[in-house]
């Protein structure tokens, strides 16, 4: 097999078509369409569907696109590597991370990496949705207890729990009381199953008020809207200040923070380096250093 054809399929099928890939390594298009063209007849199978205005990989371009476009990047960061003397961590690192991860810890995360490696450029997606690596280019994803993944290996590196919380001025529930609450937009639940010192129990919610962000859920609890849900270590500041009143621990599985990157033996040096500056910024990983961190 040709390997500088299959880089270069790599690249058209990395960039989403022959224009933008020739305009991303400054090399002719009519150079690429002709390498492909030649990897394609040497295989014997059409890997890219040509015509419209989109570019299309066909079942079997994107089966080699993923297994040899990991591959390649590796061999390249090999070579440049060796060629440096060592394996120094450069070059782009494009990460995903939900939403509320991203609002209270990445920014300081991502500056200390920033100063920490000035040769890696560091660019992160805020995303809840369980994005495509390898279609979407990621190297690394941050999610919360996401589904099993064959095609992806990773870690757990943070832990927290979800807590009952409302204003000093609320006043906990009477056992049938029907308590109002701040809710997240998707949450449709009408109780809250909750742990106290005293067994378990449930509380009756009447949402008065719904929004997107566990940033605003919290700002809102804080103004005495009503109760809320929120990660121990979102609200255990407040509760420590008395600006909140911790009524139960919700009973539902722990919070895990996970770490995903691609099922392969060797590891970037960009990704070996973040997943080594996590580990440094949450050594135990418990809601109480996550929250130690937030209001450091």
């Amino acid at each position: 097999m040709d390997l500088l054809a299959l880089a270069d399929f790599t690249l058209v099928a990395r960039h989403g078509g022959f224009g933008r890939a020739a305009r991303a390594s400054g090399r002719p298009k009519a150079t690429l369409s002709r390498r492909v063209a030649e990897l394609e007849a040497s295989l014997d199978i059409r890997l890219i569907e040509r015509g419209g205005r989109a570019m299309k990989l066909t079942e079997e371009g994107r089966a080699l696109f993923e297994r040899t476009g990991a591959l390649l990047t590796e061999l390249d960061e090999t070579v440049g590597a060796i060629s440096s003397g060592g394996q120094k961590p450069r070059g782009r690192l494009r990460i995903s991370a939900p939403l509320l991860f991203s609002q209270t810890v990445m920014g300081k995360l991502a500056a200390a990496f920033a100063l920490r490696y000035p040769e890696v450029r560091l660019d992160v997606i805020t995303d809840d949705r369980a994005v495509d690596m390898v279609e979407e280019g990621y190297d690394l994803v941050i999610r919360v207890n996401p589904d099993p993944d064959d095609s992806l290996v990773g870690r757990i590196f943070l832990r927290d729990q979800l807590v009952v919380v409302a204003s000093p001025g609320l006043g906990r529930p009477a056992p049938d009381a029907i308590v109002p609450a701040v809710v997240r937009s998707t949450d449709e639940t009408s109780f809250w199953e909750v742990t106290t010192l005293t067994g378990r129990s449930r509380i009756a919610i009447d949402p008065v008020l719904r929004l997107s962000s566990l940033m605003m859920v919290r700002d809102a609890v804080r103004a005495g809207v009503g109760a809320a849900c929120l990660p121990l270590s979102l609200a255990s500041h407040d509760i420590a200040a008395d600006r909140l009143v911790h009524w139960a621990d919700l009973d539902a599985p722990p919070v895990a923070l996970w770490t995903l990157y691609p099922s392969r033996r060797l590891l970037s040096a960009r990704v070996s380096a973040f997943l080594d500056h996590l580990k440094d910024a949450f050594p135990t990983g418990t809601p109480a250093e996550l929250a130690a961190y937030l209001e450091g």
